[in-house]
């Protein structure tokens, strides 16, 4: 594949007010960061007065280590619907340091569909990640200046403290802390722990807040904890939600780039798709929809998490409509993958793998339409595909009675996408859409877990340690059985066990703990061994990354 910094370079990139001015966005709304990247004024954030425009949702089957290009897929696919002539935005999540830095790389898109200005998008960005780093650990530390004041039994039990700390890199060894040690003046001793930005609760708020007074209210509402009679105490109950909101008063506008091709592009907020709803921000996309005809917006991993999310968590807040249509991508290495061939040898010609992995990719078929949205399967050609694996692929899609393209937008950007466009407009303007939640609101939270279990993953049954149960049933008896489950379990499998490839069947999903984000809306489920701070590989890709004397960044993929 071509390298990414050297498509950057040679394309030109326009002012920024000029791709504001193209969906009708006034200078006076921008504030901007340098002549590429741009803040949208919150005077903009309304609910839009006029027309609104279709939703694209972007999602995958089961992905291979290294993912399957729903980034990639997703800016292809508006620009080339916009080379179609529709006024179209793409709409997607901010990059985290963490995972730049270590196994994934850089999340911009790759070859001839990315956004840009690359590096900058990688690395800071806007600052809005380090601002939800910073009011979450301002709660942190009002937690624990409560404790040391009032001590080890009073408003707050030392023992019930649920909120930990986090930071926006990867960094095994913070998993588990002890802090407070070296005596009174360092405060209370107790166990804690440290999680990635992306997995905190409050960036899964500020994804899904309809505005600055819904965001103070959502943090109000954070659990911190319990009292010794295991009340729940939250954030509001030690007025730390006022100072929060106020360090995320910038966070919460959307950021505007582009395209390498001129797309606006708005990426916005970065909750990851285990922990939590795994989307750009709502306040986002509902400004795209208020100034395109289009907005092609993507959901973490495959339809078994992040898209049933979307659809649950997401559209189930109210603040935006359904997708008129869904894109999964497929790969033929992750189609050889699921069928048994070994990530060392997914480059070598083999027709009979991929028809042996279909299973997984007609799974996540089924998964949309078990929520009644059209859908068009799109195949992310990589350079190692063969035209008789890609036949097969086409067959098989035939086969099936769905909907398909070949999408070859990193080597051809818009033009290598138009197929796919054709056919998204194609099933907008002639399918019936069905849309329908899996479950309804008032299904108890046992009932939702067993429903997603065995509809979307597969599973015969749940399982799940006493312990465990009697954390949900209590959820549910304080009033919170309304909640949409969030389900945390591995995004290399449907089940929750990453060596079970294909379509495992016959399997029971075990429950392993249960946490309330109050604040965000949503009970979150683990399922297997789930980590919200991961550790950085043995080579992570900052081993390659440099910077010259001139300042040019150099190895950031």
């Amino acid at each position: 594949m071509n390298d990414k910094k050297d498509n950057m370079h040679k394309t030109p990139l326009q002012p920024i007010e000029e791709i504001a001015a193209g969906i009708g966005i006034e200078e006076g709304d921008l504030e901007k960061y340098g002549p590429y990247k741009a803040k949208i004024a919150s005077r903009r954030s309304g609910k839009p007065t006029g027309g609104i425009g279709k939703v694209i949702m972007v999602t995958a089957m089961s992905p291979t280590p290294s993912g399957e290009g729903k980034t990639l897929t997703s800016i292809g696919l508006a620009d080339s619907l916009r080379r179609l002539g529709r006024k179209t935005v793409v709409a997607l999540r901010e990059p985290s340091l963490g995972p730049v830095f270590g196994l994934k790389g850089g999340a911009t898109g790759g070859g001839k569909a990315q956004v840009a200005p690359h590096e900058e998008i990688n690395l800071h960005f806007t600052g809005d990640i380090h601002a939800v780093s910073a009011a979450h650990n301002l709660l942190a530390a009002m937690v624990d200046n409560r404790l040391h004041f009032d001590g080890p039994a009073g408003f707050l039990d030392c023992r019930r403290v649920t909120w930990k700390r986090v930071m926006d890199m990867d960094d095994r060894v913070l998993r588990e802390i002890v802090v407070g040690i070296g005596g009174p003046l360092r405060g209370i001793a107790r166990e804690t722990g440290v999680d990635i930005t992306a997995a905190s609760e409050v960036m899964a708020i500020l994804g899904l807040s309809d505005d600055l007074m819904d965001l103070k209210q959502r943090l109000g509402a954070i659990a911190i904890g319990y009292s010794a009679e295991r009340k729940l105490v939250f954030a509001r109950d030690i007025q730390a939600h006022g100072a929060m909101t106020a360090l995320l008063k910038e966070a919460i506008k959307p950021n505007l780039v582009q395209t390498l091709e001129g797309t606006p592009a708005f990426i916005h907020g970065g909750p990851f798709a285990n922990i939590a709803h795994g989307t750009n921000t709502v306040i986002s996309t509902r400004m795209a929809l208020g100034l395109a005809d289009f907005v092609v917006t993507e959901t973490g991993f495959g339809s078994d998490l992040g898209a049933e999310k979307f659809f649950d968590i997401v559209v189930r807040t109210g603040h935006i409509p359904p997708p008129a249509a869904c894109v999964l991508v497929a790969t033929i290495r992750a189609l050889k993958y699921h069928g048994g061939i070994k990530l060392d040898s997914l480059g070598e010609e083999n027709s009979e793998a991929v028809e042996k992995g279909f299973p997984n990719l007609q799974k996540h078929m089924d998964n949309l339409r078990a929520f009644g949205v059209p859908f068009v399967v799109a195949l992310n050609r990589f350079a190692s595909d063969t035209e008789s694996e890609i036949d097969k692929f086409r067959k098989l899609c035939r086969r099936e009675g769905v909907r398909a393209a070949v999408s070859d937008v990193f080597a051809s950007g818009s033009v290598g996408g138009e197929e796919l466009a054709q056919e998204i407009l194609q099933a907008i303007e002639v399918e019936e859409n069905r849309f329908q939640f899996l479950y309804p609101e008032e299904m108890p939270l046992l009932q939702k877990i067993e429903t997603v279990a065995k509809k979307i993953y597969g599973a015969d049954a749940i399982a799940m340690e006493g312990k465990t149960r009697r954390k949900i049933l209590q959820y549910q008896k304080r009033g919170f059985g309304h909640f949409p489950v969030c389900i945390a379990k591995t995004q290399y499998s449907l089940s929750a066990d990453p060596e079970s490839l294909g379509r495992p069947k016959g399997f029971t999903l075990i429950v392993t703990d249960a946490s309330l984000s109050s604040g965000a809306g949503f009970v979150v489920i683990y399922c297997g061994d789930i980590m919200t701070m991961p550790g950085l590989p043995k080579h992570p890709a900052a081993e390659r990354i440099d910077i010259t004397p001139h300042g040019e960044i150099t190895g950031l993929s």
